[in-house]
């Protein structure tokens, strides 16, 4: 619902994006057949992850830590819609 309600949000607000963006997954600079899929990118640059939680925990960070790096994007956001106030916590991909 979360994820339907943003997207919504997005649109009325112009802002460029694809739900559901596939990422790569390589090993040994093989390409897998898995994708890992985030579940917003916004003007082709910033990458965003939902969650409906109590709260935020390490896990949710490493895997927003793991798409920026395996995509080179330099922003990601980090959004949680499920404790008592929205929580959003924001990675720049540094080098």
């Amino acid at each position: 619902m979360n994820q339907a309600a943003l997207a919504r949000e997005f649109i009325e607000r112009s802002i460029p994006f694809v739900q559901q963006w596939g990422i790569d997954v390589f090993y040994k600079g093989i390409n897998l057949e898995k994708k890992f899929f985030a579940d917003f990118i916004c003007f082709e640059e910033i990458i965003i992850e939902i969650k409906a939680m109590v709260g935020l925990v390490p896990e949710h960070e490493a895997q927003l830590i793991n798409y920026l790096k395996a995509t080179q994007k330099p922003l990601g956001l980090l959004v949680n819609f499920g404790g008592e106030k929205l929580q959003y916590r924001r990675f720049a991909n540094t080098k």
